[in-house]
């Protein structure tokens, strides 16, 4: 096994790694440390089927079962979902919006996430231009270059996290085929208060955790002034020099940090350009 740093602030390829076999101990903590030091791993050229895609991403947490996309999960392997935009027999067969604006997986649940692995089956190509790109902002360096009085301002403060905005917001986009969460669905998921602060598990880093995908207010401040706080928050963590995104390869398995990083799915692909993968959920 090989890592290989991208170069830019996060990234690195994970070389000569099959995944189809069972990782050993030596391994998954070097696939664990290269997570920590990169927040984004890519394995080219993998093969798998749905059952090694959740025993790979089983060696590193517990299985998350997504609470609101029942109707697109793998028969028989609920914690395999499938994310496309493809029509079958005129029905998705999978979630065809799935992270298209940015966020952090699970900063809405009570136990938060570790990583997201996802595996490109089809990947849409146009005019031999990859569409379809996932960027990631490197939220370790944006607290980093945080404003020390800004710092001051959210150490030890928590933000509520809801799942339905993100939700409501991806169904409010033109030909959305989200339907309403449930009663139970929201039950399952109610809002919950993350630090706006935390210290990485792996790399010991202070990390700015908060995402403009489920963030919705400052607990202990004034509507307004948490507001405000938020937009600076926000703003901060979408300057250029904190981006870095992955060109998708059919193959690819794709790990990144939920932790250390926010993510976006870039949709400049059409209904016909067909993309299909398979994601896992590791929880923290």
């Amino acid at each position: 096994m090989r890592i290989v740093p991208s170069g830019g602030i996060l990234g690195a390829r994970i070389e000569a790694c099959d995944l189809r076999r069972p990782l050993d101990a030596a391994s998954t903590s070097a696939i664990r440390d290269a997570l920590g030091a990169h927040a984004v791993l890519c394995f080219p050229q993998q093969s798998l089927s749905p059952d090694e895609l959740a025993a790979f991403g089983g060696r590193f947490g517990a299985l998350e079962v997504n609470v609101a996309s029942t109707h697109f999960q793998v028969p028989g392997i609920p914690e395999v979902m499938i994310l496309s935009n493809a029509i079958e027999n005129g029905r998705p067969i999978g979630l065809a919006d799935a992270g298209q604006g940015w966020h952090t997986d699970m900063s809405y649940s009570r136990q938060i996430a570790l990583a997201t692995v996802l595996h490109a089956k089809r990947v849409p190509v146009r005019d031999g231009r990859v569409l379809g790109n996932t960027e990631f902002r490197d939220m370790r360096a944006a607290y980093d270059e945080l404003d020390p009085a800004v710092k001051t301002r959210i150490e030890g403060r928590t933000a509520i996290h809801d799942f339905a905005k993100f939700w409501d917001m991806m169904r409010a986009r033109p030909g959305s085929r989200r339907a309403a969460l449930t009663d139970a669905q929201q039950a399952r998921k109610p809002p919950v208060a993350q630090p706006l602060v935390r210290i990485h598990p792996i790399s010991g880093r202070r990390v700015l955790y908060c995402n403009p995908g489920y963030a919705m207010r400052i607990e202990g401040l004034e509507q307004a002034e948490s507001d405000a706080l938020l937009e600076l928050l926000f703003r901060h963590q979408q300057q250029d020099r904190y981006l870095w995104a992955h060109r998708w390869t059919e193959g690819d398995v794709l790990m990144w940090d939920d932790i250390a990083t926010t993510h976006n799915a870039v949709a400049d692909y059409a209904p016909h350009e067909t993309r299909l993968m398979y994601r896992v959920q590791v929880m923290a």
